[in-house]
């Protein structure tokens, strides 16, 4: 068995989008952003002119995700595409990480799941995965019990808050559960 996939999505994990936009979490500093995927949104706008996006990221993930990275292969699960490590890794501290290329974005998946989730089971291929989104369920979870032959652990993460030393603990935990081959 292999080391277990750590899938990082960005918004809500890393950049808590979801507080009041005037009371920027603790720990996090704002940054403004114009990745491609933000430019896209604005069809026929000249570069120059798309108002940047309002990024708030915390510092120190970096070093924890990094020390999870020990006991995990993290990869970006998010539609940050390759724009996560030109302009989420850098800010947080993450070297250049793999990225799941996604076949089709914001479809609805099967039974009421999340878009992601059948795609991130096919890519983990039976491989033992965690993964940190906003936008995970029940439904979620019982897909991947019947369709993934590996542990997964789905771990929801509040959109207002981002990761916390509680959703850490989790990780470490579910990656010290595993077989010893595996983590």
């Amino acid at each position: 068995m292999s080391r277990p996939l750590l899938y990082l999505d960005v918004d809500g994990p890393l950049n808590p989008y979801a507080a009041k936009p005037t009371r920027r979490p603790a720990g996090y500093s704002t940054h403004r952003m114009k990745p491609d995927g933000w430019i896209a949104q604005h069809h026929g706008t000249p570069r120059a002119f798309v108002k940047p996006l309002r990024v708030w990221l915390n510092a120190g993930h970096g070093r924890r995700l990094l020390e999870l990275g020990e006991r995990y292969d993290l990869v970006w699960a998010t539609t940050w595409g390759t724009d996560a490590n030109a302009f989420i890794a850098p800010v947080v501290g993450l070297p250049e990480l793999p990225v799941v290329e996604w076949p089709t974005m914001h479809d609805a998946g099967p039974a009421g799941t999340f878009w992601k989730t059948r795609h991130l089971v096919a890519h983990a291929a039976g491989r033992p995965f965690a993964w940190v989104d906003d936008d995970l369920g029940d439904a979620d979870r019982a897909l991947v019990a019947a369709r993934h032959e590996g542990p997964a652990l789905l771990h929801h993460v509040d959109p207002r808050l981002g990761l916390r030393d509680d959703d850490f603990a989790a990780l470490e935990t579910f990656a010290r559960a595993l077989p010893s081959s595996a983590a």
